[in-house]
């Protein structure tokens, strides 16, 4: 989605409408570049070569003509089980949600299906036996998008839990939990649902995943990290498939190795994802078209391309957030009938670069521009206008960077600020605190990963007036398991904390954050687990934050 485009609305009914694009026939040809400007950047150190090598050939992302045509063979009973990556739903609606698996290159192979286009059977049921079965259906598995499958279901019941799975060569998959979102036409009494981020598989064991498996709640919202592309300092407990991962395979290597997590299955099984990606999908600390490091801009649209194929791939996303080339519309708004509007925002694809060289720096010019942002124009006027008009009792921003003013200090006193957050970009957090305050929409709360720690803060108008209004609430989820252990300290032995009397709580451990809904109320549970290093770690909430309904800020619980 270029900056200027409309996102979906995913709640709205129909849930998907009818100009996004749909899934070509055989010879069509998948995700043709909606718009070909992309490719300027390409001057004559990358060639169409290039992008084919990057991208994995044509059997993987196209984006420059036709794929050849794919045959669509009865599938031959399977030797062995095709579905060892799991599955997985996502992006429910009232009556609808997205049910996801990927089929297994080795074992399509087995059989000579590697290059083919593979029937794929789903079922979805009101019980855990499949003895009413309510929408049954058949998707093709793809080679182009790596033999994954996206059914996207409609006609269910609002508010309601369901079970599924696929079938094809003779070999049902695991079962799957999913369920829809309420109604728009009565105020639901409860919504529970978490949120995480930041999940390096080198660092640690998914404990905290496990446990989240195990959390009775209607959603999860991963705020991006899902991978890392490389290794970072930090321990390693457990080896990546290969090192820094550049093309298409490369990444789908990658995906393939953290979905080889059972937890992480359990996770994807037990309720449907909200997925947005951060930098790690692609390339830390990425803006927009600026690379971090010694890649030109050509190089990372390419690697975006990439990167993108194999998020969408991997993840179970509607048609509507389909990749076209290095563009990946994934911003869009998920509705929870008049309870709750979410947001899923991407503080990525549409930024400016950040500014005083990136990482934590004093203020410069650039860094008070009036035309820098981190969300784009377009995403901008978006936000604001569905929140200005959105009649739901609670309006959620899912996103990636931490919004509050983290105020920092050099040893000769100069204050210094992390550019790639939303302290990089002052102006426009201005505009969105001023919008908060003025178009007022009801209960702004705002959730956030990319830290590695744990945070509640109150977001200000006048972030430098401890007394300025307070204009909605920001709970900061840590890590699930990037950097390691963790620790339960304060920020800077209370120093952090001083320079920053908005922030009312602060915890390096790891874990994920449980979210319960009520037209009240809105209660956050830290939950957090003592160590990731070593599996079977325990579970505790270590902190709990409540928000009522008509008072901006978060109190304990």
């Amino acid at each position: 989605m270029a900056d200027g485009g409309t996102a979906p609305d995913i709640g709205a009914d129909p849930a998907i409408s009818s100009d996004q694009p749909t899934l070509p026939t055989a010879g069509q040809g998948l995700m043709k570049t909606r718009d070909p400007q992309w490719y300027d950047f390409f001057d004559g150190g990358v060639t169409r070569r290039d992008f084919l090598r990057v991208a994995g050939g044509a059997a993987g992302l196209v984006a420059l003509g036709a794929l050849p045509g794919c045959g669509f063979a009865r599938v031959p009973r399977l030797l062995d089980d095709p579905f060892t990556l799991g599955v997985a739903s996502g992006d429910p609606t009232s009556d609808g949600v997205v049910l996801w698996t990927r089929l297994a290159r080795n074992v399509l192979r087995g059989r000579g299906l590697a290059d083919r286009a593979v029937p794929v059977n789903w079922e979805i049921a009101h019980d855990r036996a499949f003895g009413q079965v309510v929408r049954s259906g058949e998707s093709l598995a793809l080679p182009e998008l790596g033999h994954s499958v996206h059914a996207e279901v409609n006609g269910l019941e609002p508010g309601r839990r369901y079970f599924y799975r696929f079938t094809t060569g003779g070999v049902s998959s695991p079962r799957g939990r999913t369920m829809t979102a309420p109604g728009p036409e009565a105020m639901a009494q409860c919504v529970r649902f978490a949120f995480a981020s930041c999940q390096n598989y080198e660092h640690g064991y998914y404990s905290a995943l496990q446990h989240l498996a195990e959390e009775d709640v209607d959603f999860i919202a991963h705020l991006g990290d899902y991978i890392y592309e490389k290794r970072f300092a930090g321990p390693a407990v457990r080896q990546n498939e290969a090192g820094e991962v550049i093309t298409l395979d490369e990444y789908r290597a990658r995906y393939s190795t953290y979905r080889s997590d059972r937890a992480l299955q359990a996770a994807h099984a037990a309720a449907a994802w909200i997925s947005t990606t951060d930098d790690h999908e692609v390339d830390n600390n990425w803006a927009g078209r600026f690379p971090e490091d010694d890649q030109t801009q050509a190089e990372l649209m390419l690697r975006r391309a990439a990167a993108f194929q194999a998020f969408y791939e991997f993840m179970p996303l509607r048609r509507s957030s389909m990749p076209s080339g290095p563009d990946m519309p994934l911003y869009r708004r998920l509705s929870f009938g008049p309870l709750m509007n979410l947001w899923a925002l991407d503080t990525r694809q549409y930024r400016t670069d950040q500014p005083c060289g990136d990482r934590t720096q004093p203020t410069c010019a650039e860094h008070v521009a009036p035309d820098a942002t981190i969300l784009g124009g377009a995403q901008r006027r978006w936000l604001m206008q569905g929140m200005a008009d959105s009649g739901a009792r609670w309006n959620v921003l899912a996103q990636q960077v931490m919004v509050a003013r983290l105020r920092g200090v050099q040893g000769d006193g100069t204050e210094t600020w992390s550019m790639d957050k939303w302290d990089g970009y002052p102006v426009e957090r201005q505009a969105l605190m001023d919008f908060l305050a003025e178009a007022q929409p009801s209960n702004p709360v705002v959730l956030t990963g990319d830290i590695h720690s744990n945070w509640v803060t109150s977001l200000k108008q006048d972030f430098d007036d401890p007394a300025s209004r307070t204009v909605g609430t920001e709970f900061v989820g840590t890590s699930l398991t990037s950097g390691g252990d963790g620790q339960d300290s304060t920020a800077g032995g209370q120093g952090v904390l001083s320079r920053n009397p908005h922030i009312q709580f602060y915890n390096g451990q790891r874990g994920y954050v449980v979210c319960e809904v009520t037209p009240d109320r809105w209660t956050a549970d830290y939950r957090v687990v003592p160590f990731v290093e070593r599996p079977g770690a325990p579970i505790s909430t270590r902190a709990t934050f409540v928000v009522e309904s008509g008072k901006a800020g978060a109190e304990r619980g």
